[in-house]
């Protein structure tokens, strides 16, 4: 397991190995008999990912395990695995701060290399190439012309009117360092995508340029599409959302790096129907015969409390995630 594993979730992992091992149990088996697949028990059972309430559920009528005890472990792991998300999304989010703070500068350094051409440029203006100014010739009764001080340059252009190019000069500039910086921030901020005009929700923060190895969608591209074949699940999906409907346990689950969800039941029967739905988009999933789970394709969404997942049993009951 990680070093640096939480001590909850290292103790809840520990407990699934027992039970795991108690059972004499492989994980081909406890995947044929969970419904979840090898990949993903590997991951719960190395501490690389949280099993979801279902999968512990399963486990239990496995293993012939009261779920009650169990559960109450589950329910602080994943408090514990939430705030360990909470603080990688964190530091995350200062890795962007001090990114667009960097670039920020580069456009204040342009900003004063600009100013020190203005400022070179006033430097050269002068009254060289002007005329020189004789002086009158005093009247009779106003003195002698020393008294009257040094005589003015006399300049193509008046001083009020370089003060104004000036400050015209640097408002541009500093226009210029605004936009910039405001394209930037928005350009690499990580908050999440809105709505566009259609209403069809935006990818996530990470744009499809930026998308780790092995994930190939991410927002609408993936709308549609299988989590697994697009590499969305594994370590990158949670558990947004789950109810029990019957002897079925429905789940929304949640990729923040594709951004994108989709339903899934487990301890099902074939027949039983599961379907998600955000922003009025709808993909829907069948258990096939022999199969105790089933899941859709994924719909995109801005934020995991967009998705709502529903199942209509075989046996006539329907039922929803809160």
């Amino acid at each position: 397991m990680p070093d640096d594993l939480d001590p909850q979730i290292g103790e809840f992992t520990g407990q699934l190995r027992r039970l795991v091992d108690q059972g004499g149990l492989s994980v081909a088996a406890l995947a044929d008999r969970t419904g979840y697949s090898k990949t993903s028990w590997e991951r719960y059972l190395n501490g690389r990912l949280l099993a979801p309430k279902g999968a512990i559920v399963a486990l239990a009528e496995v293993t012939g395990t009261s779920p009650v005890h169990l559960t109450t472990m589950w329910e602080l792991a994943e408090r514990a695995w939430s705030r360990a998300e909470m603080r990688h999304d964190r530091t995350m989010e200062q890795l962007r701060i001090t990114q667009a703070r960097a670039e920020l500068g580069d456009f204040g350094g342009a900003r004063a290399e600009a100013s020190g051409g203005v400022r070179t440029a006033r430097a050269g203006t002068g009254t060289a190439g002007a005329p020189p100014v004789i002086p009158p010739k005093p009247r009779a009764g106003e003195g002698d012309a020393r008294d009257a001080g040094p005589p003015r340059p006399v300049t193509d252009e008046p001083r009020g009117g370089r003060r104004r190019l000036l400050l015209f000069l640097a408002g541009a500039v500093a226009a210029v360092v605004v936009i910039g910086g405001v394209l930037l921030l928005t350009g690499r901020g990580g908050g999440g995508g809105k709505p566009d005009a259609a209403g069809s929700p935006a990818p996530s923060a990470t744009s499809a340029a930026d998308l780790p190895p092995g994930v190939k969608c991410a927002g609408s591209g993936c709308t549609g599409k299988d989590a697994e074949a697009m590499g969305c699940g594994g370590d990158l999906v949670t558990t947004a959302r789950t109810a029990a409907v019957g002897a079925a346990t429905l789940e929304v689950r949640y990729s923040r790096t594709c951004g994108t969800a989709w339903g899934r039941i487990t301890g099902a029967v074939p027949g039983d129907q599961v379907r998600i739905t955000a922003g009025g988009t709808e993909q829907r999933g069948d258990t096939a015969a022999g199969d105790t789970f089933a899941y859709t394709p994924m719909v995109a969404v801005g934020g995991a409390g967009e998705a709502e997942a529903c199942v209509t049993l075989a046996a006539g009951r329907t039922g929803c995630t809160k």
